[in-house]
């Protein structure tokens, strides 16, 4: 019956617990502050004993790809090397950190974004296919901007060299394990699913060929950095509308994580997600404060081509709320499904708030376990110290965070993720007098 609080060994590495930070956007971007800007987010969970920091996800390529502003690029070895100064500091607490790595595809700025295009005219975006028609027809009405570059069957190849290539830059400034971007309809999303995936090579087709680029890239990483230990996102795209009817099943996504299991991941993070990027990935209350904020309207509208259509874009934000309205530990039934078919750890993050949800997670109720670790995201925001309050808790306790959203929204302009809700703010501030947030000192 593991406690939160035991270690927990992924490949050959050993975790101090079984708490994690799980990956969140930092928006520190590549600039001369990037390495303190990541370090200030970081450190702190660090210093509050959390066992593994993922650090959010980074882009292999110089250009091209970032789903969001300021996202951090890691195709450059001199820069990686700087983070080396993080990596020091996070190991300095006995903490263990991970880097994730992914290239956007469809979902990339350069569709989505119009200041963004505007400044890259000429930049298109890497497609495993044709778009999917439901996207043709968005371009079509200008709500995206689609100029798809297909891969060939070599573009693939290359793509994956990226992904090893900057592992082996991070294992080489002092990064623990390397965290693929599995999900959130990044390319190795749109690379597994039949809903984007309409290759007739052999990256396409069957499932277990369009689970081939998790493979080769699985390899490039093992030849490029080593025995690093690997952990990627399986999604499963449950959460699609109806209309959408290729998409990845539960039973698929079952079967890609057995698949990669026995290819050699280390750990496997299955995510019940959309074929979109919506409010699957997040889930909770409509961010009414973060959109009403003047303070960002010029950037909404600079995302979003005027204030009409960033207005536009908040009301299908609220419709999509009512869809994916808050659920506990959303993840859970897909993290049983996968514990069963695999052998190596499987951890399990969304939607987790309570210490009492975390030990039945587990299995130290005596329950039968669904994961090995708890990953949180959001409720970083709310507590850069968070694993302090729960770390040897009482049942009872529970994260600040009430999933409004405030602190996502925002990102879209290149505000960086904080918690702006007054209220948690506020109870945050009379913990931190409490002394709630010392372990660790």
């Amino acid at each position: 019956m593991p406690r939160l609080e035991d270690p927990l060994t992924i490949g050959d590495l050993t975790l101090p617990n079984r708490l994690y930070r799980a990956p969140l956007l930092e928006c520190a971007g590549n600039g001369p502050d990037a390495v303190d800007r990541l370090i200030a987010d970081l450190e702190p969970g660090a210093a509050a004993g959390a066992g593994l920091l993922c650090q959010g996800a980074t882009i292999v390529r110089g250009e091209g790809g970032c789903a969001a502003p300021g996202m951090t690029r890691v195709h450059d070895p001199d820069f990686v090397a700087e983070l080396s100064a993080l990596t020091d500091r996070v190991h300095d607490h006995g903490t263990k950190i991970a880097i994730q790595l992914e290239y956007g595809g469809l979902r990339s700025m350069e569709t989505w974004h119009t200041g963004y295009r505007a400044d890259h005219p000429g930049l298109s975006q890497l497609a495993v296919s044709r778009p999917p028609w439901q996207l043709r027809a968005l371009d079509r009405l200008g709500v995206v901007s689609y100029d798809p570059d297909v891969m060939t069957t070599e573009q693939v190849y290359e793509l994956a060299a990226d992904f090893g290539r900057s592992a082996s830059y991070a294992v080489d400034a002092g990064y623990d394990a390397i965290h693929l971007a599995g999900a959130n309809m990044g390319i190795i999303q749109q690379s597994l699913s039949p809903f984007y995936n309409r290759r007739d090579d052999e990256f396409g087709g069957t499932l277990r060929n369009r689970t081939r680029f998790l493979e080769v890239v699985h390899d490039e990483i093992r030849r490029r950095a080593g025995d690093v230990p690997i952990l990627t996102k399986v999604p499963a795209e449950t959460a699609a509308p109806r209309a959408v009817r290729r998409h990845l099943t539960l039973e698929d996504g079952v079967d890609i994580a057995a698949r990669l299991d026995a290819v050699g991941f280390d750990a496997i993070v299955p995510v019940v997600t959309s074929t979109f990027w919506d409010m699957s990935i997040v889930r909770g209350e409509y961010p009414e404060r973060a959109w009403d904020e003047e303070g960002f309207q010029d950037g909404y509208a600079e995302a979003f081509g005027s204030r009409y259509r960033a207005r536009a874009v908040a009301l299908l934000n609220r419709l999509q709320a009512r869809r994916f309205d808050f659920e506990p530990a959303w993840n859970e039934s897909f993290c049983r499904r996968v514990r069963e078919r695999v052998d190596a750890p499987v951890l399990a993050e969304g939607g987790i708030r309570e210490r009492e949800q975390i030990d039945r997670l587990l299995g130290a109720d005596g329950s039968e376990p669904a994961c090995d670790a708890v990953g949180m995201a959001r409720p970083f925001y709310a507590e850069p110290r968070l694993p302090a309050r729960l770390l040897d808790a009482a049942p009872d306790s529970r994260v600040l965070c009430e999933s409004c959203n405030n602190c996502t929204v925002p990102q879209a302009t290149g505000a960086p993720g904080v918690c702006r809700t007054p209220d948690i703010l506020r109870r945050h501030g009379e913990l931190q007098k409490e002394g709630a947030y010392e372990r660790g000192e």
